[in-house]
């Protein structure tokens, strides 16, 4: 399968033993009922295999819709994948799943959600600081607090479940360049992703809407951790309605921005951007 030919959004690329295997959000059940999660199989980032089932509801499973932002991260020599769920009646959350292998079966790890029960929360990512601690950054979603935050909590070793309290980041009004939605009362968080530049210091790149549509937008940590203050850049590393990012680096060693585009229900494709690693700044490479 091409690129242009694959209905997902949230697309994220996990390079592993001379493969890419590209999981997503099933565009034709991302607002409705789900029942699971795919990945695509490729060597070149331009042709796939078809889809692999890497997880279908299990019964007695809480959660029966909104099956969203899939990410697989290889951690301790076992697969893991963060994704959100949501069932009527209970808040949308993430939760974390296992495998021994990136195409699954993925089966459930984490007992329920690992972000705040009480709490309308999506796009759990992982991310491991320098000493070896996990960290998993997600969005207060907007539904619940009108101006979506950004948020990190500690996880455990084995990563089923979380350790302490949430910690803010940021609310995503701080960015200059992010509108308000929803009759202007509404600033959106999406798709987090943590990013160490080559000369050390820490980024995030996250989505929101722009002047131009859904975007993405980077914000730096002004101690080059996930405790630092997290400082807006101005300008948008992507602006032309697509979004929820993330980063990866190819077998050649290019820098990749995955992201879906356009921003509209079953049009969504994954494309792949080259970026430059600039004085601690990332560029999309012209």
């Amino acid at each position: 399968m091409k690129n242009s030919e694959i209905n997902i959004r949230d697309p994220f690329v996990l390079a592993f033993e001379g493969k890419y295997y590209m999981y997503g959000t099933r565009g034709a059940t991302c607002w409705g009922p789900a029942t699971g999660f795919d990945v695509y199989v490729g060597t070149d980032l331009e042709n796939w295999s078809d889809p692999i089932e890497i997880f279908h509801t299990p019964e007695g499973f809480w959660a029966d819709r909104n099956y969203w932002a899939p990410e697989v991260h290889y951690y301790k020599e076992n697969f893991y994948l963060f994704a959100t769920f949501k069932a009527e009646g209970q808040c949308r959350g993430t939760q974390i799943l296992k495998s021994a292998s990136p195409i699954g079966p993925f089966k459930i790890h984490s007992e329920g959600p690992v972000t705040p029960r009480d709490w309308e929360c999506l796009d759990g990512t992982l991310y491991i600081d320098k000493n070896g601690t996990p960290h998993m950054i997600f969005c207060h979603e907007w539904v619940q607090v009108q101006d979506g935050k950004m948020y990190v909590v500690e996880l455990s070793k084995d990563l089923k479940r979380a350790i302490g309290k949430p910690r803010l980041l940021f609310s995503a009004s701080e960015a200059l360049w992010s509108v308000a939605v929803k009759d202007g009362s509404v600033y959106v968080t999406d798709g987090p992703f943590l990013y160490r530049c080559t000369h050390g210091d820490l980024l995030m790149i996250w989505s929101s809407f722009s002047k131009g549509g859904y975007g993405v937008g980077i914000a730096k940590s002004d101690n080059g951790e996930i405790t630092g203050n997290w400082l807006q850049e101005e300008n948008l590393l992507f602006k032309k309605n697509g979004g929820h990012g993330m980063i990866f680096k190819s077998f050649d060693e290019k820098l990749f921005l995955a992201l879906h585009t356009p921003n509209e229900h079953l049009a969504e494709r994954p494309v792949f951007f080259e970026l430059v690693d600039r004085n601690n700044r990332l560029y999309q490479k012209e």
